[in-house]
């Protein structure tokens, strides 16, 4: 989804449960017509040191995609160990949702009660507390910044600054950030108990944050008083915890299977190293955009985004306009599956034709599974197209960090597939 104000992207989960045109972060939206199977919402969520999700060993990291806590479609969700920075007080949180099109780990506060109290809150340069808003189109969410140990699988970034959704109520969140929205500081709202950003950006902001308040994310909000907007440095804002580990930090591999009974599974791979023969890499922005063309128009944004849950782009100016759904305009219904191709530019000049295909979104929905291939949906952006879950279905796609703000100058982001 996109946020309002901000040109990176962050905070995917609502672009699952709610499926709008309109994007925050990563691609998706935040409206109220979700892919779900079931319209019951979960109360509760997380776990602890014992909890029955599968952490992984080494540098892999296991993905399901099945009905999780919100019974909603192509959501492929991780289990991540979060500490109090340099102990041994830790608990694991299940049913995180993997996001390769944001950057940062954002945990509900009530799914990561048993450690949250350890968890030191960070302090603004005016000495507020410091916290961070997430804009959608008519909701938000708002928390507090806090340093913590984050494991996945066999490896730990130590200390890494992790936004906390919901802990700090909404009594004092301004109206910049709430612009007349409701909260979706809950992980009923979420879908999730978190979300894991691990895409191509060390941070959630960039330079947006550091030198003007104008487009940040980030407040300072004192123990008496109103909140107001904060300018941030790198090292401070909310970070991709792959990119801080010690090793295997040069990007991540998203593998998944094609659906089988209605769910998937596959593999978060820590670390890419060097790329396999047979896959083109596609230079990209630090955010992991690219451009190309599509429909026989321009694309300005092209991003692979599994935080998204279908195919997101605009058909309106196609000569052959996809229709939506009838029951559901979130989505497109298509009488017969439809043969797509995209011509995509990097912004080292490689380029790469990528085809696919979108189906009966009802069709589809009424075989019940959790996991499925093919589902597209209208956007409001008509340069804009988002390459969601299916995409990933029955392939590896590799994603390399942008380290030249950690001192990697050779380190430039890109997508290989």
């Amino acid at each position: 989804m996109r946020t309002s104000s901000n040109p990176f992207r962050w905070l995917a989960a609502l672009g699952l449960v709610a499926i709008t045109a309109a994007l925050v972060a990563c691609g998706g939206g935040d409206g109220g017509s979700g892919a779900s199977n079931n319209a019951s919402a979960p109360s509760s969520g997380g776990g602890n040191s014992s909890g029955s999700g599968n952490t992984g060993t080494g540098n892999q990291v296991p993905i399901v995609v099945n009905a999780g806590l919100g019974n909603v479609v192509n959501m492929p969700t991780v289990s991540v160990t979060v500490c109090a920075p340099g102990t041994s007080n830790c608990q694991v949180i299940n049913n995180v949702l993997l996001d390769t099109a944001s950057f940062g780990l954002r945990l509900v506060g009530s799914a990561a009660s048993s450690v949250l109290g350890s968890l030191p809150t960070q302090t603004a340069s005016n000495g507020g507390t410091l916290t961070e808003c997430g804009q959608f189109v008519s909701s938000f969410t708002w928390g507090s910044v806090r340093s913590a140990d984050v494991k996945l699988a066999g490896l730990t970034a130590s200390a890494v600054p992790i936004q906390i959704i919901g802990d700090l109520g909404t009594s004092n969140v301004p109206s910049s950030c709430s612009n007349g929205g409701s909260s979706a500081n809950s992980v009923a709202a979420l879908g999730a108990n978190g979300i894991l950003g691990v895409g191509q950006s060390p941070f959630d902001c960039g330079s947006a944050c550091v030198n003007s308040t104008a487009n940040s994310n980030y407040y300072s909000c004192p123990s008496s008083g109103s909140c107001t907007r904060t300018t941030l440095a790198l090292n401070s804002q909310v970070a991709n915890p792959v990119a801080r580990f010690p090793s295997n930090n040069d990007g991540v591999i998203v593998q998944l299977g094609t659906p089988s009974g209605g769910n998937a599974s596959g593999t978060l791979t820590l670390g890419v190293g060097s790329l396999p023969g047979g896959v083109t890499r596609l230079g990209t922005t630090t955010a992991g955009n690219l451009t190309g063309t599509f429909q026989a128009r321009a694309i300005a944004s092209a991003f692979f985004d599994t935080g998204s849950n279908a195919y997101f782009f605009d058909s309106t100016d196609s000569s052959t306009p996809l229709p939506t759904c009838s029951n559901n305009a979130s989505f497109y219904c298509p009488s017969t599956t439809q043969n797509l191709t995209a011509s995509l530019t990097g912004t080292d000049l490689s380029t790469l034709n990528v085809s696919f295909s979108v189906a009966n979104a009802q069709t589809l929905f009424n075989s019940n599974g959790f996991a499925l291939a093919n589902l597209g949906g209208p956007f409001g952006q008509s340069q804009t197209l988002d390459f969601g879950l299916p995409h990933f279905f029955g392939r590896s796609i590799y994603f390399g960090f942008d380290r030249r703000s950690l001192g990697d100058p050779q380190k430039t982001p890109y997508v290989a597939l």
